[in-house]
């Protein structure tokens, strides 16, 4: 019998990195004589009710002058009503800076329990508007998709 290499061995007996899924958001590209980069937040929270659980918070972290860039995150109201209020900022391994118009990616945990849940994606931007989108999804296979008006673009939910 021939051995295996350990590097096939090690292979076959760690687990990949595991993840529900992921959310594609779009932020889109406004034709505005003033343009500031929007704030966004992405949060879960059981169809049924109960505690929301934010995956990506984007907003001016490292904001120069002398207010801080928590100051508004207050108008990402829908978010800041289900527990953004509460939360510690910055968010370890959620909290990012603000994203210019383009696409991202962003994982479902990889801890999501079996369940219906809403995925929603707010977005706010200083001297322009606001928006929410609300998605259903199913765990473990989330597939859904959903679309802004305005300030949001396509947000689409795809299973790993």
């Amino acid at each position: 019998m021939r051995p295996l290499p350990l590097l096939a061995l090690g292979a076959t007996l760690l687990p990949a990195a595991a993840q529900a899924g992921t959310v594609t958001v779009t932020i889109p590209r406004l034709a505005v004589a003033e343009y500031h980069k929007p704030y966004v937040a992405i949060w879960l929270e059981p169809a049924r009710g109960g505690t929301s659980r934010t995956i990506a918070l984007w907003y001016a972290i490292n904001k120069s002058g002398g207010e801080p860039g928590t100051k508004w995150l207050a108008d990402l109201r829908a978010w800041w009503r289900k527990g953004g209020r509460s939360a510690a900022l910055p968010i370890d391994g959620v909290s990012g800076a603000t994203r210019a118009p383009g696409q991202y990616r962003v994982p479902l945990p990889a801890d999501l329990a079996p369940g219906a849940y809403v995925l929603s994606v707010e977005a706010a931007r200083e001297t322009g508007g606001r928006e929410l989108v609300s998605i259903p999804i199913t765990v473990p296979s989330p597939s859904a998709r959903g679309a802004g008006a305005s300030e949001l673009g396509a947000v689409t939910v795809t299973a790993r």
